[in-house]
Formats: structure tokens, sequence, C-alpha cells
């Protein structure tokens, strides 16, 4: 079969009218009154290149993929060729970039009659043959419709005549390039996403019904084209992706009979590869509009990829799709359950996309993510490029090798005897088993040799069992995945600002309290003043209340506060009652050395005191006050003293009578008639010292 016509790329124009909605304006590169739209079916082209939320950005990228009838000259149209199953020759898909702007229609030098809103907004777009030049497309396209904008009238079109002109040359040479330009950055994928990575690319080989969601459509349909280009040629065989009925590939496939090892696509052919995931019945869609809906829920549509803008899509994620990834907030939603279990990493799968992994986020450099630090080889797009297909290639030998055993299994001579088990196992039982039955498995098996592990080993790249050098590596990406630095010092500012707070807050209160304290003991100690000389002048009125209620001789202590400074006071007025009454007794015995012991003033002799006297009454504080300036007024005695007659024994007097007590009353200190007290016993410290203890024992 010969091969089909090349087809040249076109560009046009899609206008948002205010009433129709998106439309196609005008065509570049097609013959005159000619419609390609029309020709080939496309009435959702208009919403493909305006995408649902392209309004609230500046610019705005949008990839698609359309269906092409082919190149017969047949009159029917596209859709009635799908009708009745007719598939025209060469008939196979196409690709779109479109890329919207908007500007104030204030701006605009010639405004139109039919602009009635405030803002114009247009899409350029560009159809080729294939996606392989749309990296650097992307920015040629962008500088063109930012400078058509950039002129304020859309009737001067020349500028978009030449850049169609030039479309042929620029694809040419892009074909030159490797993949790796088309897609986000493989750095930024496995750095964002981690071993999701490898648990998407092998949802991706069991062909189901996957949706991609995302508020920004560019960064959408980039998502896709990454997971495709990881597929090692996959990116340049996407002919039968458009429409679930084309099958070219596997009507004009033949299968490889030679290997040049020295040629790296004739050893990827050889192998199967690309393993085609977008055949018969499936569909890769990078922005899917919702007009395009009927399409997914179709009968003869049993697998796709498809990206979508519109949150609407969301509410029925359990119809459309079996596995939703929302790039919003980077979740992933498994709703099929057999789906889930196969998806399930093994530990050598888990070890070489921490390996992987690793050698990514060593290189990381924030300032350029997509390349690695010094420039160097390691977590490079091409390193990650080659050991995914690495990885791929060591599948498919041990597939070959498990099917060449169990054809074998009576035969242990014909089993490798460097080949230690089931090597398949190693990448998920499950995992296998529902690989084998999907699509792309089926046309894998039909066009490659049965003994691939001949040429490439069978082994898993990171085979062998869990070791503690994996649980390591997975404790330190998960401890790393946590971000403890930048939480403990997000956790440390707000501690130290709230313990600031606080500090304030505590010292604020404190001092309140504190004031508040002094001003109470403040309040006390003029109050206890107050009861102090309405004390003192209550007991200059009445001595005898005096010392019946706060005396020495009193049978109960006077009450005390509950506070410490009444205490304290209480503590001084006993010291000053003390002291005043050791001077009185100073004072009387200073008398009574001038007077005599044994007469009184009068000079007459008086009769000694009875042997039980009781030690003298307690006098009030003023009084005791008095007599001490008295005493102070007169010449110092003999140091000796007699004792205090409370100490003696009370004896009887030689009548038979209990005697009274005539100790000396300090009141009446110079007329007392007391009898002589006897021979001196004490000197006057040791009579001081017995007093006080005699007292505080009391």
């Amino acid at each position: 079969m010969s091969p089909p016509t090349p087809f040249t790329p076109i560009i046009c124009i899609v206008d948002f009218h205010h009433a129709r909605g998106p439309e196609v304006e005008t065509w570049f590169g097609v013959p005159p009154n000619h419609d390609p739209a029309v020709a080939n079916d496309w009435p959702l082209l208009p919403f493909m290149a305006l995408a649902d939320g392209a309004h609230t950005s500046t610019e705005d990228f949008s990839y698609f993929s359309l269906r092409y009838a082919g190149d017969d000259n047949s009159s029917a149209s596209g859709s009635m060729k799908e009708a009745s199953g007719i598939i025209g020759k060469g008939a196979r898909s196409l690709f779109g970039i479109s890329c919207t702007r908007q500007i104030d229609a204030n701006e605009l030098i010639d405004r139109p009659p039919e602009v009635t809103r405030s803002t114009v907004q247009k899409a350029v777009v560009v159809i080729a043959e294939s996606p392989e030049g749309f990296g650097m497309l992307r920015e040629r396209l962008s500088v063109v419709t930012k400078a058509w904008f950039a002129q304020r009238d859309f009737t001067d079109q020349d500028i978009l005549q030449r850049f169609q002109e030039s479309l042929p040359m620029t694809l040419a040479h892009a074909a030159e390039e490797r993949d790796r330009y088309l897609g986000i950055s493989l750095r930024e994928l496995i750095h964002e996403y981690k071993y999701l990575t490898l648990v998407l690319f092998k949802c991706c080989l069991l062909q189901p019904k996957m949706l991609f969601f995302g508020s920004h459509c560019e960064r959408v349909c980039m998502m896709q084209f990454a997971f495709i280009s990881l597929i090692p040629g996959l990116i340049r065989n996407l002919q039968d992706c458009a429409d679930p009925q084309f099958n070219s590939y596997e009507e004009t496939h033949v299968m490889p009979t030679s290997l040049r090892t020295s040629e790296r696509s004739s050893l990827l052919s050889y192998m199967g590869l690309p393993l085609q995931i977008f055949g018969k019945g499936s569909l890769f869609g990078p922005y899917t509009p919702l007009q395009q809906l009927d399409m997914l829920a179709d009968h003869g549509t049993k697998s796709y990829v498809v990206g979508s803008t519109n949150p609407l899509l969301l509410q029925q994620k359990d119809r459309y799709s079996d596995i939703l990834i929302n790039l919003d907030d980077q979740t992933t939603n498994i709703s099929s359950t057999s789906l889930r279990t196969a998806l399930n990493l093994t530990t050598p799968d888990r070890r070489w996309i921490d390996f992987l992994t690793q050698a990514v986020n060593d290189t990381w450099d924030e300032s350029n993510p997509e390349r690695p630090k010094q420039m160097g080889y390691a977590g490079s797009e091409e390193f990650i490029r080659l050991q995914f297909e690495e990885y791929t290639l060591a599948l498919l030998s041990s597939i070959k090798y498990r099917q060449f055993v169990e054809k074998h299994k009576d035969d242990p001579k014909a089993l490798l005897s460097e080949v230690d088990g089931d090597p398949a196992g190693e990448f998920g039982n499950d995992w296998i088993d529902a690989w084998m039955r999907t699509e792309n498995y089926r046309l894998f098996n039909k066009f490659t040799d049965s003994h691939l592990f001949d040429i490439v080993e069978p082994r898993h790249p990171c085979a062998g069992g869990l070791t503690i050098e994996d649980v390591q590596r997975r404790l330190a990406t998960q401890v790393a995945e946590l971000h403890l630095d930048e939480r403990w010092q997000t956790s440390r500012d707000t501690i130290t600002k709230n313990f600031s707070e606080g500090q304030k807050k505590v010292s604020s209160a404190f001092n309140n309290l504190w004031a508040d304290i002094e001003v109470m003991r403040e309040a006390q100690r003029k109050r206890h003043e107050e009861q102090k000389a309405a004390a003192a002048a209550s007991g200059a009125i009445s001595p005898t209340a005096s010392v019946s209620s706060g005396g020495w001789g009193s049978s109960k202590p006077a009450p005390r506060g509950p506070d410490w400074s009444q205490a304290q006071a209480s503590v001084q007025a006993a010291s000053s009652r003390a002291g005043a009454y050791l001077s009185s007794w100073g004072s009387w015995a200073s008398e009574k050395r001038k007077t005599g012991w044994g007469r009184s003033a009068s000079g007459q002799t008086q009769s000694p005191p009875p042997a039980d006297s009781n030690r003298p009454s307690t006098t009030t504080v003023a009084e005791l006050a008095k007599e001490e300036r008295k005493a102070a007024s007169k010449e110092e005695g003999n140091k000796e003293v007699v004792a205090p007659p409370a100490s003696r024994v009370p004896e009887e007097t030689p009548k038979g009578k209990k005697g009274e007590s005539k100790g000396p009353a300090i009141e009446n200190a110079d007329s007392d008639e007391g009898g002589s007290p006897g021979p001196l016993k004490q000197t006057h410290e040791e009579a001081t010292f017995a007093e006080e203890k005699s007292v505080w024992n009391e």
C-alpha cells in the first residue's frame, strides 16, 4: 500500500461571537472556497480552539486531535463516511494547537459593528500531521499571535499568511529533534509526582479511561503528552488516536525479521515498540470539550486519555473515568477496584522509581528545574527517558520468557540457567494479568518474536527482595516529603510570636496584680495605724480595759488578722511592751536602792512581804513609756537588783494568813511600803533574761 500524501500545515482564525459563540472566521493555506471544517466534519473545532476558562488568562494554549477524512475525492462528508463505516484512503489523525488572546475593544483602530462586548477574544490555530514539532511551534505561534494583536487591526492578516507559508520548513526541522521537547519537563513530573509517575505510566499501558482535569488548559495537555512520551516511539505513531474506528497500525504494520543492534530504532522496532495504546476502540484528546462527551460515552470507545478544564465533568467522574488525575489539588482518584489492585507497585518497582526520584532530587535546581545542577547527565531528561526505555524492554522480555517457560515447563533443559524463577512476577502478577487482556498487548504479541529474551535480559532493573537499604531509602523519602524543616520554621516563628505576646500579657497581668496587692497593703497599713492610734487613745483613758483586752495578763491573746502586715505590727507592739515592762522593773529597783530595801520613803520599817507574793500587774503602754522616761532621768544605781518576787513560791505570814502581793506597783513606786526583799541573788542581766523567758513562756 502506498503511503498517504503528506498533509500541508494550515492555519485558521477562531473568533468568539457574542451571539453565535465560537466560530471559524477564515483559513490560510487552503484552496479558495474550500472549508476543511466542512470537508472533514470538524464542527467541534471552534470549541477545541477556545477552551473553557481561556478568558481568565491573557494567553492560553490548547492542544487537540482531529479526524482527517483522507485524500480521496469522494463527495461524502466525514460524518457520512463514519456512519457507513467507510474510511477514506489515507484517513488518519491530525493535531491542532491554538493560541488564545484577548484585547480591550476600545483599543481597536477600526472597531467592527458586530463587536458589542468590552473585549475581543480570538484564537490562531495551526493544524499539522504530527505533534512532534509542537514544542518549537508553540514559541513561534505565541510571538506571531502577540504581534497580530499588537496591530490593533484584525483586518490586517498579512503576518498570519507569511507564518503559514513558513510552517512546512519549521515542522520539518522540528521533526529532526527528539520528542523530549513536547510535554512538561520530565524532571518536574517526577519531582512533583514521585512514585505516582510509574503508577500512571503502567496505568496508560492498561488502557483504562483516564481523565486529566485542571483549570489551566495548557498544563492539562502537556501532562498527557509527557506520559505518552515515556513510551518509546509512541509520539511519532499517533495516526490512529483521533477516532476509535482507526486501526491503520494493525492493517499496515509488518513484523520485523531482522535486527541491527547498532541502531536504536531497529532494536525498539524488533522488541515491539511502540506499544499501540491508541488503536481500535481508543481515543486521545489532550483537550476535550463537553460537546465531545457523546464520543466518550459511545459503545465503541473502550479506552481513552483525555483532558478537560470544565468542572462540570467532575460531577460525573465515575461515569466518564476509571482514574481521575486532578492537577489543581494534585490528587489521583481510582474508581475501578480491579485497576487499583493492578496498579500496586512491587518492591522492585518501588526501588526503581525511588532511585529515579532520588537522582532528580539530588540534582534539583529551583532556579532552572528543567536542567540538573552542574549540567550533569544523571537526572537529566535523556537520563530519565533511557531509564523508562530500559524498564519497558525488561518488561517485554520478561513477558516473553514467562510464555516460553509455560510452553516448555516439561523440559527443564530448555530454560535459562542464569534466570531464577519468574522474572515477570517482579513487575506485579496482577498488573501482568490485566495487561495481557489489553488491545496493545495483543498487537505486541502478534508482531514480535517469541525469543525476545535472547536480545534483552529478562530481569527487572532493580530485581531482588526487600532490603534494609530499601526501608532506609523509603523512610528518607517520606521524611523529605514531610518538609519538616519548612514546617518547623513556620512553627518556630508562630511559637515565638505567641510566646512573645503571651509574655506581654502575663507581665501586664502580674504588674496589675502586684499593684492591686500594694494598694491593699497600703490600705491595711493605714487601717492598722488608725486602729493602733485608737487603741492607744482608749488605753490612756481606761487602763484596765487596755490591760484586759491586750495586756500581758490577759487570758486570751488578741485576735490576729490573716495578713502578714498585721502579724508584723503585732510582733512590733509585743516587743515594745516587753521593753517597757523590763524598764519598769529597772526603775522600781533603782527607787528601792535609794530609799533602802527595808524602809519606805517616810523612814518607817515595813514588814517583810509575804512569801507567796505574786508578780506585779502589767501597766498600759502609755504608763510604761512614762515610767521609762522617769527612770532615764535618774542616776543609774547599783547593777545588782533583786529578782522579781513572781518567781518565788508563796509562803504563809507569821499570823498564818496568805499574804497579798506586796511587789512594787509601777504606778505607785514612790510610796511603796513593802518590806525588805532580802539578800541580792541575781545580776541585772540574769534577771532580765529570766523575765524575758518567763514572758515568752506565758
